[in-house]
């Protein structure tokens, strides 16, 4: 049995032909590039030749500018460092800032804890005094004794409005009365002109000493509210009063309405 050869693969080859126009331009273009480089030594030697004094100049040029750009690496890492420093004490800040309040103030207190049922009156008008400035009032004063028209400590809130407070520091079982607060309210707007009115006692208000109040504007702090704004864990007096303007007249004409009925 006759096998057929097999077929010879044929291998398609690109075949290269020889351009002497490109070669031609090549050696042109290079017989150039030799020539420029070469008028170019000629004339840097004729001028070293001249004046030997620009070979120092020329290389001092150099060293410069390769101080230059060492000298600009390095500013560009010491600015890297200090921006990466600039954000590191920016973030630190910000998460100080972002910080409960509440606690910065529950440390003051506990370092100047009070006993308030163990205080005097005077002492107790001085604990209030001390409280308020402790948040942040200027101008406080403690005015309370004889001809004090019902006002026992005087100052101003951090967000500028006048307050004006009452102390009463009774017993558990002595409540503060309707007649406390009429006394309070006849003189705390108009007399001594407050944005803010409050009456601070160690004990409870009676039904109708509250009801005077709300009718009046005047705030009422119990015991175990005062408790709570000592320790931080409540609000301060003026953080829950009207804003400044809506007091003063008008707290004293709801006073006047409120004192009919009583």
């Amino acid at each position: 049995m006759t096998v057929p050869a097999p077929r010879t693969a044929f291998v398609k080859r690109r075949r290269y032909r020889f351009d002497l126009r490109s070669t031609a331009l090549f050696f042109v273009f290079l017989a150039v590039v030799v020539s420029v480089l070469g008028l170019a030594v000629r004339v840097a030697a004729g001028a070293v030749e001249r004046r030997p004094a620009w070979v120092f100049v020329l290389v001092l040029i150099g060293v410069a500018a390769c101080l230059g750009l060492r000298r600009r690496w390095r500013v560009a890492g010491v600015a890297r460092r200090a921006a990466a420093a600039l954000d590191e004490a920016a973030r630190e800040a910000a998460e100080q800032l972002q910080a409960p309040a509440a606690s910065h103030r529950r440390t003051a207190v506990e370092a100047v804890a009070v006993d308030y049922a163990a205080l005097t009156p005077e002492g107790f008008e001085e604990a209030i005094a001390a409280l308020c400035e402790r948040d942040g009032c200027s101008g406080v004063e403690v005015v309370g004794g004889a001809g004090d028209l019902g006002a026992d400590v005087l100052a101003v809130t951090p967000d500028g409005r006048r307050i004006v407070v009452q102390c009463k520091r009774y017993d558990a079982s002595h409540r503060v009365g309707s007649q406390d607060l009429q006394r309070f309210g006849g003189t705390c707007f108009t007399v001594h002109e407050a944005d803010v009115a409050v009456l601070v006692s160690t004990s409870d208000f009676t039904a109708p000493a509250l009801e005077y109040a709300e009718q009046c504007g005047i705030l009422c702090v119990d015991g175990e509210t005062l408790e709570a704004w000592t320790d931080g864990t409540g609000p301060r007096p003026w953080d829950v009063a009207p804003e400044a303007g809506t007091g003063g007249a008008a707290g004293a004409a709801g006073c006047e309405t409120a004192g009919a009925g009583f």
